[in-house]
């Protein structure tokens, strides 16, 4: 099924009268949500919290989840993040990628590079580091012992944690509680989907799955 992809806002034109002193407001129409998208990201019932539909129709369309071009390096299977343009690309066979929108908290402009899946966790834990505790110990000194998973938790439904060497570089792929910060710059956390295209992502990609996440201006890797 083709994905329909272009939204636009039309408005009627201005109504003109000779004894008229004021012009009416426009009227602004905007076309019903795509249903394929609707169903996408749909309220989800089978997870052990209720997760909430995403209002598509408040959400800029390229942000929506959408096979692409791609034309880069990387082998299929394997993920690519492209913090600067809010993308996050899982790579296909025949020069084709599925693309997710996401938001970028200040973790996920600081790191670049290669990693790969060490860990995956299903509505996870989440524990601030000790460094945004020192930083804002009124926000975070009360989860310092951790957050249970849930609708209130900031990494969402599901997490992907990235590992070098070995290591956790506590980098994350996760959910989001916040939609609309999907396409966006944040203040905090690494990169962000909706809670409905982590699980998905989730689902499609074992432990082990090669990372690379693209410098601040680099190429694009679409068409």
């Amino acid at each position: 099924m083709p994905v329909t992809r272009r939204m636009f806002v039309a408005s009627l034109p201005f109504v003109l009268t000779a004894c008229s002193t004021t012009r009416p407001m426009p009227v602004l129409f905007r076309p019903p949500p795509d249903p394929f998208y609707v169903e996408m990201y749909a309220a989800i019932h089978d997870e052990p919290y209720p997760v909430p539909a995403v209002d598509v129709s408040r959400i800029d369309p390229e942000y929506l989840r959408q096979e692409v071009a791609f034309d880069g390096p990387e082998p299929a299977g394997s993920i690519v993040v492209d913090p600067e343009r809010r993308f996050l690309y899982l790579v296909r066979e025949g020069g084709k990628a599925l693309r997710y929108g996401c938001g970028v908290g200040k973790a996920g402009f600081d790191y670049q590079g290669d990693a790969v899946i060490g860990r995956k966790a299903r509505w996870p834990r989440w524990t601030p580091t000790p460094t945004m505790i020192a930083l804002e110990p009124e926000r975070y000194g009360p989860y310092a012992d951790g957050l249970p998973g849930g609708l209130d938790n900031p990494l969402g439904a599901r997490a992907l944690y990235l590992y070098q060497n070995g290591r956790d570089t506590l980098y994350r792929i996760h959910g989001t509680n916040e939609p609309w910060s999907i396409g966006r710059s944040v203040s905090s956390g690494c990169i962000r989907l909706f809670n409905q295209d982590v699980i998905d992502l989730y689902n499609r990609v074992p432990v082990g799955t090669r990372v690379t996440v693209l410098p601040v201006g680099s190429f694009n890797r679409t068409a």
